[in-house]
C-alpha cells in the first residue's frame, strides 16, 4: 500500500492523531492487519519517526510523539499484527512465531512515510520494539530513509539466571517452533503496569485490555521467536545508522510496592541490554538513565525530562 491508497481516520487518542489500517496476507490465524498512527508537527518537515511498541504493549505515549513534533518531526507510531488496535477477534494476542513476520508492516509504513514527503526517518522501539527495529535496521543497511535508531530499554537478552539462560531457554525456544501454542510461566514483574498506570499508582491513562496488568503465561513461539532474534544480536551484527541504545541505571524484582518500583527496569536486565548493545558493529551509543521506568518515556518527570534532553540532543548531532 502507498499514502494513496490509505485513508486516516481519527484515532482514540484525540486531536491530531490519525489512523489507518494496513492490509496483509493471511498467516497461520487468518487475516492480518496492523495500524498507523501519525500526528504531524505544526510545521511541515521532511523528518519523520516510526516507533515500535513493546510486547502486551501499544502505542499511546502521547507526550513522547509531542516533543518529536516540537523538535520538528512528524510522527509515526505501528500498532503491530494481533497487538492494541490490529487485534482482531480470532487472533490471540501478541502471537507471533518469528519476528521477521513484522517486516511487512515496518516496510509498508516506510514507504508511506516516504510518499508523504520524508526523506529522514529516525526509527525507534521499545523493549521487544527495540529487538525489532535493531534487526530490521541490521537487515535492510543503508536503507534510503532510515537516518538513525533509538531503542529504549531494548529486549536483546532474557532476564533469567545464568543457568536457566545455558540450559533451560534454549529447550524451551527449540520446543517453541515445534509447539507453538503450549504456554508457559511469563515471570513478568506485577508491579511494573500498577507503576505506570493513573488507577494504581502511576500518572498514564491507556487500554488495560491492550496493555493488560498481569500476563502470567507466554506463549512458547514467543519465546522461540526472540530467541532466535537475540542470537543476532548477540553474536556482534553491524548496524550502518547512528544508533543510541538507552536503558535504566538498575533491574530490581521487587515483590512489594516500594521504591524499586518506581525507580528501576522491573522487566529486563539492563546489564545485559549494555553488554550487547556494546557489542552492535557501528556508530553506537550507549547511555545509562539514573531512576529509569522500563519504558524510559513513562518515568517520573524529572527522569523524562533527561531522557528527552539527551536524545534531541544526540539526534542534532546524528540526524542534524
Amino acid at each position: 500500500m502507498t499514502a494513496s491508497q490509505i485513508t486516516y481516520q481519527p484515532d482514540v487518542l484525540g486531536a491530531g492523531y490519525e489512523q489507518a489500517t494496513l492490509h496483509f496476507p493471511d498467516d497461520f490465524e487468518g487475516k492480518v492487519i496492523a495500524t498507523l498512527v501519525r500526528k504531524k508537527a505544526d510545521q511541515a518537515t521532511n523528518k519523520a519517526v516510526l516507533y515500535i511498541h513493546g510486547f502486551i504493549d501499544y502505542f499511546f505515549q502521547t507526550e513522547m510523539a509531542e516533543q518529536f513534533n516540537q523538535h520538528g518531526y512528524d510522527f509515526y507510531a505501528l500498532d503491530l499484527r494481533k497487538y492494541g488496535r490490529s487485534h482482531l477477534p480470532h487472533q490471540k494476542f501478541y502471537n507471533v512465531r518469528e519476528i521477521s513476520e513484522y517486516d511487512a508492516e515496518i516496510t509498508q509504513a516506510l514507504n508511506i512515510i516516504g510518499d508523504e514527503s520524508h526523506d529522514a526517518v529516525v526509527l525507534c522501539g521499545h523493549s521487544t520494539g527495540g529487538l525489532i527495529t535493531t534487526l530490521y535496521a541490521v537487515h535492510h543497511l543503508n536503507h534510503p530513509l532510515i537516518k538513525a535508531l533509538w531503542a529504549n530499554s531494548p529486549f536483546y537478552n532474557f532476564n533469567m539466571p545464568a543457568w536457566k539462560k545455558k540450559l533451560a531457554l534454549p529447550k524451551l525456544s527449540a520446543l517453541g517452533k515445534y509447539l507453538p501454542n503450549v504456554r508457559f510461566p511469563s515471570e513478568l514483574n506485577k508491579w511494573y503496569v500498577p507503576s505506570i498506570h493513573k488507577d494504581f499508582y502511576g500518572e498514564w491513562d491507556f487500554n488495560l485490555e491492550w496493555k493488560q496488568k498481569s500476563y502470567s503465561l507466554v506463549y512458547l513461539s514467543f519465546v522461540h521467536a526472540i530467541f532466535e532474534a537475540q542470537k543476532e544480536i548477540q553474536a556482534g551484527a553491524k548496524i550502518s545508522v547512528p544508533t543510541l541504545v538507552m536503558h535504566s541505571h538498575q533491574t530490581k524484582n521487587p515483590k512489594k510496592w516500594g521504591k524499586d518500583a518506581q525507580t528501576s527496569d522491573v522487566i529486563l536486565d539492563v546489564k545485559g541490554i549494555k553488554k550487547y548493545a556494546n557489542k552492535l558493529q557501528g556508530d553506537v551509543t550507549v547511555m545509562t538513565i539514573q531512576n529509569g521506568l522500563h519504558d524510559l518515556v513513562l518515568s517520573s518527570a524529572p527522569v523524562r525530562q533527561n531522557v528527552y534532553g539527551k536524545l534531541f540532543n544526540w539526534l542534532k548531532q546524528k540526524v542534524g
